[in-house]
């Protein structure tokens, strides 16, 4: 069985026979890697393909069909054309690897505000480009990059190898962590599971997008909930939106915030992906959460984790791979780092915190409560470094269209991998593609709230 399921099924409320009965994870791998990425990722959508059926309840002869090739494009969605066909780069001019005069760092600066973040705390110009970067980060030591660039609340990370962060106080703040954290945290009756749960997103990026779009796919009603005052990245919204709607509310104006708590009332699950205490201000703590909704499933994502130095820190999977070992042991030579074939710590942890939603519906459908879910891109990122599990051989794929499927929308003829896994005899497409970002009003499907 693959050892990511077998760790996290009685995290699930599952057993390895109920896995093996239900479950048809088969042969292959098209994520050549270094360390065993293929098994991560079948494994953490083996877990939502698992729970989903379990949520569900099985017909009979109903199983989970896992095909590691749709997986591997199901991970790499980013890489493929968003809209008619244009191929735009999952990473900015200024985000990547950078040579500083000691060591190397990895910088992020997709979002426009964290470009202008990184230029100011290298005393640059908002004109610089990449040239201008690689200059300036050449003349400072990787710490001082890594320092200042996050003193300004940007986001830049001295490229670590496996054994140092290991020894860091971070790491061992990671380690206190499970991998998959589904909890009780409170008293409440039982609420049978809806024909549709109702799902608030308030995610960004790509981990907890693709978690709500896996709830998405298997059926609830999703509402993903932004700022109009943050700027979101249009191929990347059209590659994780599928599924669900969008809506903008400015949780700073307090008619805005009443509503955004009116839609709180009649939702079965909140899921949150900004930094630890981010949400706080505005009444959204878990703690105070779970005493006014006290039936509600809180399931939350962070880079770091939300205790240790850095755990308040910004971070993305490029981030958490730099700074954990993962970049030098993927390099291809030795000394420049290198990175894994997707953006694998995201998609699995958001599949794997998919899996803790549903098992937390389940439960709360079996025996009531307030229950939390939790996972982190760093302790994915952790489960990876440590596992003893093996890849086999891996193979390209050469023609996409097996594993895609093109949409006509008003942004043009989308491209998007098919869902990663199938119930049953269910379907093999999402149920619509990605809205166009804010545009959907801020209620629930019936029309409430």
């Amino acid at each position: 069985m693959n050892p990511l399921l077998r760790q996290v099924l009685p995290v699930l409320g599952l057993d390895e026979g109920y896995a093996a009965e239900h479950l048809d994870l088969r042969a292959g791998n098209a994520l050549p890697s270094a360390l065993p990425v293929n098994t991560l990722a079948c494994g953490s959508v083996a877990a939502a393909g698992i729970a989903g059926l379990a949520l569900r309840g099985e017909g009979p002869g109903d199983r989970v069909s896992v095909d590691p090739l749709q997986v591997s494009v199901a991970f790499r969605g980013d890489q493929l054309g968003a809209a008619d066909g244009s191929v735009v780069s999952g990473f900015a001019p200024l985000s990547g690897f950078f040579r500083a005069r000691d060591a190397w760092v990895r910088t992020h600066a997709n979002y426009p505000h964290h470009r202008a973040r990184l230029l100011r705390a290298l005393a640059l110009p908002e004109s610089a480009g990449r040239d201008e970067a690689a200059a300036a980060i050449a003349e400072r030591s990787a710490q001082e990059v890594e320092d200042t660039v996050t003193a300004d609340h940007g986001i830049a990370v001295r490229v670590r190898p496996l054994t140092e962060w290991m020894a860091s106080e971070q790491a061992v703040a990671v380690a206190r962590h499970d991998v998959l954290a589904v909890v009780r945290t409170g008293e409440a009756g039982a609420i049978p599971v809806p024909d549709r749960p109702r799902v608030l997103d308030l995610t960004r990026v790509i981990a907890g997008p693709v978690a709500t779009r896996t709830l998405g796919f298997l059926g609830c009603d999703v509402l993903r909930v932004d700022s109009p005052h943050l700027p979101e990245l249009e191929a990347q919204h059209l590659e994780t939106g599928a599924g669900k709607r969008s809506t903008l509310v400015d949780l700073h104006d307090t008619r805005a915030r009443q509503r955004f708590h009116e839609l709180l009332d009649g939702a079965d699950v909140l899921v949150t992906g900004y930094r630890p205490g981010a949400l706080e201000v505005f009444g959204l703590h878990p703690d105070e959460l779970a005493r006014s909704h006290p039936a509600l499933v809180i399931a939350s994502l962070s880079a770091w984790t939300p205790d240790g130095p850095w755990g308040g820190r910004r971070g993305f999977d490029s981030i958490v791979q730099a700074a954990t070992g993962v970049g030098l042991i993927e390099s291809v030579d030795g000394e420049t780092p290198g990175a894994l074939p997707a953006q694998a710590l995201d998609h699995a942890t958001g599949y794997l915190l998919a899996a803790g939603v549903l098992a937390a519906l389940r439960s709360r459908a079996e025996v009531g409560g307030t229950w939390r879910v939790s996972a982190h891109l760093a302790r994915t990122a952790h489960w990876l470094l440590q596992t003893d599990a093996l890849d086999g051989p891996a193979a390209g794929i050469g023609d996409l269209s097996p594993w895609t499927v093109a949409t006509s929308t008003p942004d043009g003829t989308v491209l998007q991998p098919r869902p990663a896994f199938r119930l049953g005899d269910g379907p093999t497409e999402f149920t619509y593609p990605a809205h166009r970002w804010g545009t959907d009003d801020a209620t629930w499907l019936d029309g409430s709230a």
